[in-house]
């Protein structure tokens, strides 16, 4: 199996590298591509994210996943969160930016060439990733099928409200506590600015809506971050997707990180064999 570990992509937008990770078995047979987006406080390298991209390149598919240019890793440090200015400075635009860049850098690269089917592209994204994934999908025609897991379907309903609100506009900066590193990690007010301003775009139900293409939801029934009735909203908006609920799965999957056996945990390998089912279409 070819495992290529942080690769550097370079963005079309700005100057921070998307450090990027790319599973396959090389043997000159073109393979649907899996491209997959991490969530909020999360890289590429979290949890039993590699043990999963694994399988997916055993099942013959091309899996790439990266870290969005602004979640706080660098590239001497990829896992956690070296970088706080960056990561107070990410947004969803610049994480739709960096996917479409994604996008367009493996289907064009000629290192790969023979080993993908341009035609048959997969996105997965798990929770706030998963709302990127959906909006892209719904955008770039190259898609061809949409994945969802603890997927997301409201951004703007995670802002706060009221005097909370008024009180970061006011100061211009806030913090969220990262229990496991002990962090103090900082949002700009301009985050929220950036959505206001792209609140049509950024608005998930209006992609889903307009989706026309085979999706899969799968949700945990246990899950305490994203909700339950988060993926049956996405299921009402297109009720031509698959919902899927997983009896007593959390929101990490089963997950924790770091993650130290050698086998995924029994979630994440039924969320892996249900997603490999569905874009073999099997």
């Amino acid at each position: 199996m070819q495992k290529n570990h942080n690769l550097i992509v370079k963005s079309s937008v700005h100057n921070k590298p998307i450090l990027t990770d790319v599973f396959y078995l090389k043997d000159n047979i073109k393979k649907p591509i899996v491209i997959f987006c991490h969530g909020y406080k999360g890289y590429k390298d979290w949890g039993a994210w590699n043990l999963a991209a694994e399988t997916f390149a055993s099942n013959n598919l091309f899996f790439v996943k990266f870290n969005f240019s602004h979640n706080g890793g660098t590239l001497e440090n990829p896992i956690d969160f070296p970088d706080l200015e960056a990561f107070g400075n990410n947004n969803f635009i610049k994480e739709l930016d960096d996917l479409e860049n994604m996008i367009d850098w493996v289907t064009t690269n000629p290192d790969f060439k023979n080993e993908i089917d341009t035609e048959n592209i997969t996105l997965i994204g798990h929770s706030r990733g998963g709302g990127i994934v959906s909006i892209k999908a719904s955008e770039n025609n190259k898609i061809t099928k949409l994945i969802t897991w603890a997927g997301v379907s409201d951004f703007g309903a995670r802002f706060p409200q009221g005097e909370l609100l008024q009180g970061w506009k006011k100061l211009g900066i806030s913090h969220i506590l990262n229990t496991r590193t002990n962090q103090k990690m900082p949002h700009l007010y301009e985050f929220y600015q950036n959505f206001k301003d792209n609140e049509a775009r950024l608005t998930i139900k209006n992609a889903i809506e307009n989706l026309n293409i085979p999706h899969l939801i799968i949700q945990g029934e246990n899950d305490e971050v994203v909700l339950p009735e988060e993926a049956k909203n996405l299921h009402l908006w297109n009720p031509k997707s698959k919902l899927v609920f997983i009896e007593e799965m959390n929101h990490p999957l089963g997950c924790t990180q770091p993650w130290e056996s050698l086998t995924m945990p029994f979630h994440l390998e039924k969320v892996v064999k249900k997603s490999i089912d569905f874009v073999l279409n099997k």
